[in-house]
């Protein structure tokens, strides 16, 4: 009784420390808040002009972070909303909604009347409820200098069959928000922790509210146990049972005045339903311990349901401080999270099927007293550290994690047009660019990663390709969208204009109109390619570029413009060919 009366008034005091802060937090983002207030509302008049729902065909969403990437419950598509983008100067907004066509392996954008507001770090959830509906809540908006920050605390609803935006607004729910996490378990969602942030002050929360889906009304639990310390950016996931598993975030304190110190968390717990089905349900917190080979701690990871009772966490990053910088460890791995077994393990991809026929064939030719050397495959994950110089001189450091491939694919031989055949094209790359930030989704068994952003000292590198990969098979990923890093704009601080007008905050919030012209221009680039042939007849090709000649020449000329000559763009196509993939490990 004594330790228990001990922990129950810590934790008492604990929540009226966080209660202090919230409004000590809550008084000084009043402000930022109402500034930014007027500029929302800005958004939202231009958003009003839209009066009719309008889908059209179009190229890639631009380059972005933070958004929502969801798959539709009846339909054959993913489901892309808001997100953000910084190009080093300026931090751009959006509320643009995209919808990828899966079978069709292309995108369109489908403008709607009366829209969310543009944000980023939100959440989303898919009911399959009157033909599918979109549940979206929190966020953050911030100001084109990045120095303030709007927190979310609406509901939306986004009605699939119907094409309808329609807000939600019922009494009770979360404080505005952003890093949260939130799923839907039986006919409910599940809002748990996040942070809200100001320009000098910051708070963490790991409270827990369900919103029921019948009622429309909301809901604040008290679970009974110990459960996790605030945090944001956790692993968040339902269990068949209708219980909830927290695993990991990250949340930082101050130690000192103007100094703050980061947490990663590793720890995980179950929330569990023990009265489902009656009027009030009553909840608890228990903490979990995991066997197996658990994820190395990180931030920024992205999460996604899979098959076979798992959940799966991709990416992320760890921060690894040095005396005057902090130093980003990029990840680009998988792991597997068993919740029936309560285990952790990490993703071993196979490789596709013809090239084990190739080990199969090179072990016959040996026992035949052939000549084919079968080198044997990698033991165990690989490392690749590779350095990348933009144009403008930076020098890009990116570490690679290739758990386990299988032999050289450089050798030419009559088996390659075979592994075309199963999907495993020549010069398809190994494994996404290591990112933290992307958005996830599941169809059919299959895992789609698109975006994120990884960093080079003060550079930010924002994603905009897509992969896919079968969690069934798990055999080599699928590359759906390509992007060449290198090619990306990044504007230093001393290179920015002191004075900016407003026009100019508003077009940067629209969603990358500009973005999304030049990704046209670079599609008609490509097309022309033909017309623009960048190797001379009879010139020998280097090893490096004997099976990857056209994918390196449509990035270089892509890159370098239809007006460039034909002996810049193959020399172009060569240093890129040679500093991607193919340098010497």
């Amino acid at each position: 009784m004594g330790k228990k009366g001990k922990r129950d008034k810590k934790g008492k005091g604990a929540e009226k420390t966080l209660a202090k802060l919230e409004k000590k937090v809550s008084r000084r983002a009043r402000k930022e808040e109402e500034d930014l207030e007027a500029l929302i509302a800005e958004f939202q008049s231009l958003d009003a002009k839209k009066t009719q729902v309008i889908e059209s065909s179009c190229p890639p969403p631009s380059p972005r972070l933070n958004c929502s990437f969801s798959a539709h419950p009846e339909k054959d598509e993913l489901i892309l909303f808001g997100g953000e983008y910084f190009n080093g100067q300026k931090t751009y907004l959006y509320n643009d909604l995209y919808i990828y066509h899966i079978r069709k392996n292309s995108w369109a954008k489908l403008d709607i009347p009366n829209p969310p507001p543009r944000r980023c770090a939100h959440q989303a959830a898919v009911v399959p409820t009157a033909g599918g509906q979109l549940w979206i809540f929190g966020g953050e908006f911030a100001s084109p200098n990045g120095e303030q920050f709007y927190h979310y605390k609406d509901l939306w609803v986004l009605h699939l069959a119907t094409k309808t935006w329609e807000q939600i607004k019922a009494p009770g729910g979360p404080s505005g928000r952003s890093g949260h996490r939130m799923v839907a378990c039986k006919r409910q969602l599940v809002v748990f922790g996040g942070f809200h942030e100001s320009a000098r002050d910051f708070i963490y929360y790991n409270d827990v509210y369900t919103f029921n889906l019948d009622s429309f009304t909301w809901s604040k639990l008290a679970p009974a146990g110990m459960g996790p310390a605030p945090r944001s950016g956790c692993l968040m996931t339902p269990t068949p049972e209708g219980n909830i598993i927290i695993y990991g975030g990250y949340s930082k304190q101050r130690i000192k005045k103007d100094v703050d110190k980061g947490t990663l968390h590793t720890d995980m717990f179950l929330l569990k339903a023990e009265g489902a089905g009656k009027e009030e349900d009553r909840w608890s917190w228990s903490r979990l311990s995991p066997s197996g080979v658990k994820p190395p701690p990180r931030s920024g990871f992205s999460v996604a349901a899979a098959p076979r009772n798992c959940c799966l966490l991709f990416g992320g990053v760890h921060d690894e401080e040095e005396e005057e910088s902090i130093q980003g460890h990029f990840f680009n791995d998988i792991s597997f999270y068993d919740m029936g077994k309560n285990r952790w393990f990490p993703a071993q991809l196979k490789g596709p099927r013809a090239e084990q026929r190739r080990h199969r064939r090179g072990r016959q030719a040996e026992a035949a007293g052939g000549e084919e050397l079968q080198l044997p495959p990698p033991q165990g994950p690989l490392e690749i550290v590779k350095e990348l110089v933009a144009e403008d001189g930076t020098v890009m450091t990116i570490k690679q994690l290739i758990p386990g491939a299988a032999e050289d694919k450089d050798r030419p031989g009559p088996e390659e047009e075979e592994e075309e055949e199963e999907g495993g094209g020549p010069g398809q790359p190994l494994e996404p660019w290591p990112r933290c930030s992307a958005m996830l989704a599941v169809k059919h068994g299959v895992l789609y990663v698109y975006g994120g952003m990884f960093e080079v000292g003060d550079r930010q590198v924002t994603l905009s390709d897509l992969h896919c990969l079968d969690l069934h098979r798990m055999e080599h990923w699928k590359v759906l969208l390509e992007m060449d890093p290198k090619t990306q704009e990044w504007l230093e601080e001393s290179e920015s204009d002191e004075e900016e007008d407003d026009d100019d905050d508003v077009e940067g919030a629209e969603g990358g109109e500009e973005e999304e012209e030049s990704s046209e221009e670079e599609s008609e680039d490509e097309e022309g390619e033909q017309q623009h042939p960048a190797v001379q007849p009879g010139e020998a090709q280097p090893q490096y570029m004997a099976r990857t000649e056209q994918h390196w020449l449509s990035l270089a000329r892509s890159h370098m413009g239809p007006q460039a000559k034909d002996k810049k763009v193959l020399k172009v196509a060569h240093a890129m060919a040679k500093t991607f993939y193919e340098d010497p490990i």
